[in-house]
């Protein structure tokens, strides 16, 4: 019986495993669409891989832009505010980042995009574990 327990239980937990989805947001930029993945949901303290889908008011995928990833802490009692850039690299249709979280609470994250001139950015909130 115990055995039987235990059979069921690794099988829950590998299916939750399984089924876990990274941590997905689309957001507007301008003129651009932009899908960001975090492949942790919810976001952990320490790294975290980003990914940023641009896609231009036609729907193609924009692949010759600049994209930095901008990720802040608000100031705390004792804590001055964070703030950390870092530049996404162009891999396959995707940029990608690897982006580090010093500490749980709420984060803002930015992905900005420059291209012909202009730059744009897509603004959202992550809750950090």
């Amino acid at each position: 019986m115990k055995r039987a327990v235990l059979a069921v239980m690794l099988v829950l937990l590998v299916a939750g495993t399984a089924a876990a989805k990274d941590y997905e947001v689309t957001k507007k930029a301008g003129d651009y669409t932009v899908v960001v993945k975090i492949d942790r949901n919810p976001p952990i303290t320490g790294d975290n891989n980003l990914s940023a889908l641009i896609k231009d008011a036609t729907g193609a995928e924009v692949k010759d832009a600049k994209v930095a990833v901008e990720y802040t802490m608000a100031a705390m009692p004792g804590m001055p505010a964070v703030k950390v850039k870092t530049d996404a690299v162009l891999k396959g249709s995707e940029y990608k980042a690897k982006i580090n979280f010093s500490m749980p609470g709420g984060w803002g994250v930015a992905v900005r995009i420059t291209r012909g001139g202009k730059a744009v950015q897509a603004k959202f909130s992550v809750d950090v574990r």
